[in-house]
């Protein structure tokens, strides 16, 4: 079965939506990326709960963005640090948000996708976990920054 460009665009941003569930639960739990990876694929892609089916993410996309988070978290971690103001650390922002920044440099980083894309894939991420509040117009401005910082050519 051949699928749209609509159809693979939306793996690909449900595999976003993923890969920040699943950084969030490995940093929670200290779960080993290959047992969240396993868990995610297995049982989250297309799963089912209270009726509604959960949409197929594309595995290299979600695969790509842990694994690039968990390889590069010291220098993701580095330039969200330069993106937010000074006073807030990266460890010291919401759980949720930090593994969104570690998803999204995780992309910015690998450089396979234009900067401005990725932040207005992830500010919808973050819209999906704060549907009303000031987040994601925080995640915007930080990735913005951060977007410049490790891809300075595409600005």
């Amino acid at each position: 079965m051949t699928l749209s460009k609509d159809q693979k665009r939306a793996m690909r941003s449900a595999a976003r939506l993923y890969a920040v569930q699943a950084l969030f639960q490995m940093e929670h739990s200290s779960q080993s990326i290959d047992a969240v990876r396993a868990e995610f694929e297995d049982h989250r892609f297309g799963a089912v709960y209270e009726g509604e089916e959960m949409i197929e993410g594309d595995v290299d996309t979600f695969r790509g963005l842990i694994e690039g988070a968990v390889t590069e978290q010291r220098a993701i971690d580095q330039m969200a640090d330069r993106a937010i103001v000074e006073t807030w650390k990266i460890d010291r922002i919401d759980p949720t948000l930090r593994a969104l920044f570690r998803a999204a440099g995780a992309e910015l980083v690998a450089k396979k996708t234009p900067p401005k894309v990725v932040i207005v894939e992830f500010v919808d991420v973050a819209k999906a976990f704060f549907p009303d509040g000031k987040e994601p117009k925080f995640v915007n401005a930080v990735l913005d920054h951060m977007a410049r910082d490790a891809q300075p050519e595409a600005f």
